[in-house]
């Protein structure tokens, strides 16, 4: 088992910033791949950013450039700063953790995160 809990998230204006961080537990971190997702009212759960073991990134499209994905193997935690923020940024952001790579699709993901809310006023 492993648990996630994520925090940073926040209310922020327009073109601001904000650092989520997601600490885990339970087994080795370096094990497994993590990821950023992101979840709006009344919308489905989409991915925003995942890492590899080895610290390889891959982003969606729509954030490519504006967020960068993190580890810290040492500190068992996982990062994702955000920089230009918009309103369509505003979400629930979850972490998720992969014992095999699985990139972009959530059903591959092992373990969830509780998911902390990112508020972005225009």
């Amino acid at each position: 088992q492993v648990q996630l809990v994520e925090s940073g998230g926040g209310l922020v204006q327009a073109g601001g910033s904000l650092r989520l961080s997601c600490a885990a537990s339970g087994r080795t971190f370096s094990d497994y791949a993590m990821g950023w997702f992101r979840q709006a009212p009344g919308k489905e759960r989409d991915f925003v950013a995942a890492i590899k073991w080895s610290g390889g990134t891959y982003y969606a499209d729509s954030v490519k450039g504006r967020f960068t994905i993190s580890r810290d193997n040492a500190k068992n935690t996982v990062y994702l700063q955000m920089n230009s923020l918009k309103p369509e940024d505003t979400a629930v952001y979850y972490c998720a953790a992969s014992h095999n790579w699985a990139g972009a699709l959530n059903s591959e993901y092992d373990y969830w995160g509780q998911g902390t809310q990112v508020t972005v006023s225009s």
